[in-house]
């Protein structure tokens, strides 16, 4: 009679973890997005973040002058004086209609800003989409290794991840470009390497929680192998963390995708990033404001974007939170 006893409780422990393993995620999933378009911080950054994109896609239509284009040979400029620097011109602000139009004036190679911010539109955020993706599957792909294998692998997995963590990122990236050689595609893989660590320590917390879970219990006494375990049924408890935190990397990566190319080891002249042409334009701040602002105002404009959607997925993606 005790014999039997014991043996109940286990049997309904593990018909409950295979109701728990057989349960659909899209509920969760479904609610999580109604919470998200609920917070309004992160319906902003979303606004921010789909005219940013409309605005790279659009670009070659948007924009009225090649980018890289030097004007001084154009028939619509000559005889106009000193073009380099040239101001913004706007003729619904009472700018002379004689003049060419130029939303945000001529940098000192005289070519287009408003059409080179445009541009640069594209760079940092395929920079910033991309270099996060390698950070992504990389690091967390390391991190889920580590948190479910343990011993030995996790330790040389981990203690690797400390040594990276152990510099500053930033001065990392710039070390990394520097052995690397100037470049927008150097730069883009000292991003992803220096971004590395930070995935890899999320994922490897959220599996060492997830794996003591008693469905995964289940899953290893059915035969399961570990293969299947990690990538069917722990990654989709690990995304959430992993989600939130790539949204807030996708803005630091553009932020330190221009501050290399404002160093001069990222984008190179004359491509249109943001970084590079605030670089360009840093001694004539305060005769020349344009040259700073504006790209400065797209940079600081995505940064927040990303911040603002990427507190709002947290919000939303937080169980513990109460929302009635």
């Amino acid at each position: 009679m005790t014999r039997q006893t014991k043996i109940v409780p286990k049997i309904n422990t593990m018909q409950l973890a295979l109701a728990q393993l057989r349960q659909p995620s899209q509920s969760l999933w479904l609610e999580a997005v109604k919470n998200l378009f609920r917070n309004r911080s992160a319906i902003i950054g979303m606004v921010i973040i789909a005219a940013l994109l409309l605005i790279s896609l659009l670009a070659p239509v948007l924009a009225p002058y090649d980018p890289v284009e030097q004007l001084f040979n154009d028939p619509a400029h000559r005889g106009l004086g000193r073009l380099p620097g040239k101001p913004p011109c706007v003729h619904i602000l009472g700018c002379d209609p004689a003049q060419p139009e130029h939303l945000m004036g001529l940098d000192l190679n005289a070519r287009d800003m408003f059409s080179r911010v445009l541009y640069g539109s594209q760079i940092s955020l395929l920079v910033g989409f991309v270099s996060v993706s390698v950070s992504i599957v990389i690091g967390s792909l390391l991190g889920m290794v580590a948190g479910y294998a343990g011993g030995w692998l996790e330790n040389l997995i981990m203690r690797l991840m400390d040594v990276l963590l152990a510099f500053p990122s930033l001065l990392l990236a710039i070390a990394i470009v520097t052995f690397l050689g100037p470049g927008l595609q150097n730069a883009l893989l000292a991003i992803s390497i220096v971004s590395i660590p930070v995935y890899a320590r999320l994922a490897r917390a959220s599996v060492i929680q997830v794996k003591e879970f008693e469905y995964i219990t289940a899953c290893r006494t059915l035969g399961a192998t570990p293969i299947r375990i990690l990538f069917v049924h722990i990654l989709p408890n690990v995304l959430t963390p992993l989600i939130v935190q790539g949204t807030l990397g996708i803005g630091t990566a553009v932020l330190d995708a221009a501050a290399l190319s404002f160093l001069g080891l990222g984008a190179q002249p004359p491509m249109p990033e943001w970084g590079a042409i605030l670089s360009e334009g840093r001694n004539r701040v305060f005769t020349e404001p344009h040259l700073v602002f504006f790209p400065g105002l797209a940079i600081m404009l995505t940064v927040l974007g990303f911040n603002l959607l990427g507190d709002g997925m947290r919000d939303a993606l937080d169980p513990r939170l109460n929302r009635n």
